[in-house]
């Protein structure tokens, strides 16, 4: 909010994992909205996951680079509709170092090449239960970027999804980088608040852009836990 009496400040929430408030301006979160309206579009567009016990998750998801299911990577939409993976563009590969060297410095870029993006929409029910980005054979920092509502934003520990986490406040333009011994830690959205984000993005809901090192070679990787 612009008429905050204190602004937001930039917060280690724990050991490599970095909260900056309104890091996108309102310009640049509109060009990623418009982004992700491209992106959701079939084919290879915005979808509904199933996990193997047969439930289904609340937030939708569309993938950029590869291609994420149920806890494996592949170039096509093996759980939809088999359509070839988006391509993952140069800008958000700048984007993400960009990100990292800011939250966390330039030590922590190192020669690293973004090339996965997981983009989930919540709407108002949407919810995301604890978990950890395992799937992924390189230990680059996550890099996340929301857009619309504000959530709640829990970051745990990496032993389990329980206690002591801490919740986090994310509004539309925040980034939240974590890496280093935060690399595989636990983290949610257990709450998003409808009819939060800036009237003037035009977006209803929340997106949440996760931007993610791979260190794959060859079509699939990862393999049902």
């Amino acid at each position: 909010m612009e008429d905050e009496l204190f602004p937001r400040a930039c917060a280690r929430i724990a050991p490599g994992a970095v909260h900056v408030p309104g890091w996108l301006d309102a310009e640049q979160q509109r060009a990623l909205l418009t982004a992700c309206r491209d992106w959701a579009r079939p084919p290879a567009g915005l979808r509904t996951v199933r996990t193997p016990g047969g439930g289904t998750m609340t937030a939708r998801q569309v993938c950029l680079g590869w291609h994420w299911y149920p806890y494996a990577y592949a170039r096509t939409v093996t759980d939809g509709d088999g359509s070839p993976v988006k391509p993952f563009p140069a800008w958000l590969d700048e984007l993400g170092r960009r990100a990292v060297t800011e939250a966390l410095g330039p030590e922590a870029v190192g020669g690293l090449s973004y090339d996965i993006a997981l983009i989930n929409f919540y709407d108002a029910d949407a919810r995301m239960g604890m978990h950890r980005d395992a799937d992924e054979k390189s230990d680059a920092p996550v890099v996340s970027l929301s857009l619309g509502d504000t959530c709640v934003f829990r970051f745990g520990n990496t032993e389990s999804r329980t206690k002591p986490y801490r919740d986090v406040e994310l509004r539309s333009g925040d980034l939240f980088v974590f890496g280093g011994e935060s690399r595989l830690a636990y983290h949610g959205v257990p709450k998003v608040y409808p009819g939060t984000g800036p009237a003037e993005l035009g977006l209803t809901g929340r997106l949440n852009v996760t931007l993610r090192v791979s260190g794959f070679e060859g079509a699939v990787l990862g393999a049902p836990r």
